[in-house]
């Protein structure tokens, strides 16, 4: 799409700068630590620096951008802590989720789910498609939920989980478990069997969190 087409799809310049880098950040373009001038900014979205200026002060206040001396506005890169707490909170929501597909799920729905699962084992072993793929299952998953404030709780939080490092799929053996962490919640999740599912989801979300530190102390 021409980018003049693109920039009239928004109300203003600011909300199409914003939303613009909000995208970059959460696809990688932007990673962590990476640093962003007005001037830079304005030349690559050919706009002026005020709607740029004001989308970086919205990006800021919802915590993507953190401005450090001598270096300006830069992408957030996130401590022990904030690692730990994300996963808690994704913990709990991929459980709900979980729970709700089990309950509310359509035929098609899990038919995609197992669809999904087929094509995940045909994947080559290059972690950004694999990365590419869990994110897409876990995206019908939330979907199957039918309960759009747990999707928008969890879009909110996806935002969050791009300023981490890398992907977990990196990590030796992690593919390999992560698909037969997905094979068991979809199983679950086809029988009906709301426990079940949410224990697998959350069994699921700490093994991620295990390789995420492991992949955390290898980059520090």
């Amino acid at each position: 799409m021409p980018a003049d087409t693109a920039k009239r799809n928004y109300p203003s310049l600011g909300e199409y700068a914003y939303e613009r880098l909000r995208a970059d950040i959460r696809e990688g373009v932007l990673p962590p630590g990476s640093r962003l001038r007005e001037k830079d900014v304005a030349e690559r979205l050919e706009i002026s620096r005020t709607p740029v200026r004001e989308a970086l002060r919205r990006l800021e206040a919802d915590g993507f951008l953190t401005f450090e001396p001598h270096r300006g506005m830069v992408v957030v890169q996130l401590d022990h802590q904030s690692i730990m707490e994300l996963y808690a909170m994704r913990e709990v929501l991929e459980g709900t989720a979980a729970a709700l597909a089990a309950r509310h799920a359509s035929e098609a729905e899990i038919a995609i789910l197992f669809e999904m699962l087929n094509s995940e084992a045909k994947i080559s072993t290059d972690p950004a498609q694999l990365a590419s793929h869990n994110a897409q299952f876990h995206g019908v998953l939330f979907r199957a939920a039918h309960n759009r404030y747990l999707l928008k709780t969890a879009n909110a939080l996806r935002d969050s989980m791009a300023l981490m490092r890398g992907t977990t799929m990196a990590v030796p053996g992690r593919a390999g478990s992560a698909r037969e962490e997905h094979s068991a919640l979809a199983r679950a999740i086809k029988e009906r069997n709301c426990d079940a599912a949410e224990s697998a989801a959350r069994l699921h979300i700490r093994n991620a969190q295990r390789a995420r530190l492991v992949l955390a102390l290898k980059s520090a």
